[in-house]
């Protein structure tokens, strides 16, 4: 018999195709299915996204789970400790996303500073007919810090040294082989730059860590873009950031309760809203549920996982 798994999210469907021709799969999208209960014992292996996790209720009602298989690089909602006490394994999809997150960092900053968005939007609903969009501000000429300078932030600082601009980061730790300027604390590093990019993990240690405190910090000129995680922005200090003007704009691709997102941020004219889609092209999201299937058939077969949380 097929080793059985739960399916938390749907999958792309060559993917999920394959998931389920391989293995005994069970699509329990809501954890309050009744249908769980009649097969939660069953459980051996559970697939799920990082915006979903295995927090330690999921895993509390599978009581013969060995393997938690995330289709995304995020494991903040993995309740790790629980998974390690009780033996079971984890995996992620970490790599395979990083240029088009790093991409769409570029991509939201560009849109935010050259008003592309407020730009669209103007000439859609007809408002040149009455006059010119307002100014932008200049990319090259900006000051970018960088929250977090793993894979991500590396493949972001690349890309922005293509626009020959100032680089700074701040990280638990300077790194050796790193040119750009450190910064200890992310307060510090705001205070220095125009345009703080958080491309951190999302832990307790980073939990709201840009507060209001690091806001007013970035100052009333300055700019936040988010690309991690929502979890690491205080969403209310935020707000009332972008409503009294003690920063210029945000641009936001996670937050702190998706799919909700503030009103007033949605309200905001100075904001760019995209709905986690960092990682959202075809080609790797293949390449991420291909690495999904790739350390869930590792598992199966008593071998080393491809690439480990825990």
């Amino acid at each position: 018999m097929s080793l059985p798994v739960l399916l938390r999210c749907p999958l792309l469907p060559e993917i999920q195709h394959q998931l389920e021709t391989d293995y005994d799969v069970h699509r329990i999208f809501d954890m309050s299915d009744p249908k769980l209960e009649t097969i939660a014992g069953d459980i051996k292996a559970l697939v799920t996204g990082g915006h979903l996790g295995a927090p330690a209720d999921v895993i509390e009602r599978l009581p013969n789970l060995k393997m938690v298989a995330i289709n995304g690089v995020g494991y903040d909602k993995v309740d790790l400790e629980l998974a390690k006490a009780r033996g079971i394994r984890v995996s992620n999809t970490p790599d395979v996303l990083t240029d088009d997150v790093a991409d769409l960092a570029i991509g939201l900053t560009l849109a935010l500073t050259r008003k592309i968005a407020a730009g669209d939007q103007f000439v859609r609903s007809g408002s040149w007919l009455n006059g010119n969009l307002g100014l932008g501000r200049k990319f090259s000429t900006l000051r970018f810090g960088i929250f977090g300078l793993g894979r991500i932030g590396k493949a972001i600082a690349k890309r922005l040294g293509g626009f020959d601009v100032d680089i700074a980061y701040c990280d638990v730790a300077e790194q050796s082989n790193v040119d750009f300027p450190f910064y200890q604390s992310v307060a510090s590093l705001a205070a220095d730059v125009d345009v703080l990019i958080i491309a951190a993990a999302a832990s307790s240690s980073t939990t709201r860590i840009v507060d209001e405190t690091v806001l007013s910090a970035l100052g009333s000129d300055g700019l936040l873009v988010n690309v991690a995680r929502g979890s690491i922005v205080d969403e209310p200090a935020l707000v009332q950031a972008i409503s009294t003007g003690a920063i210029a704009g945000a641009a936001l691709d996670v937050f702190a309760a998706e799919p909700v997102v503030p009103t007033e941020l949605i309200a905001s004219d100075r904001v760019v809203l995209t709905p986690h889609i960092a990682s959202g092209t075809v080609d790797t999201r293949v390449a991420m549920g291909n690495l999904m299937l790739t350390n869930l058939n590792a598992f199966a077969s008593g071998q080393e996982l491809i690439t480990p949380v825990v």
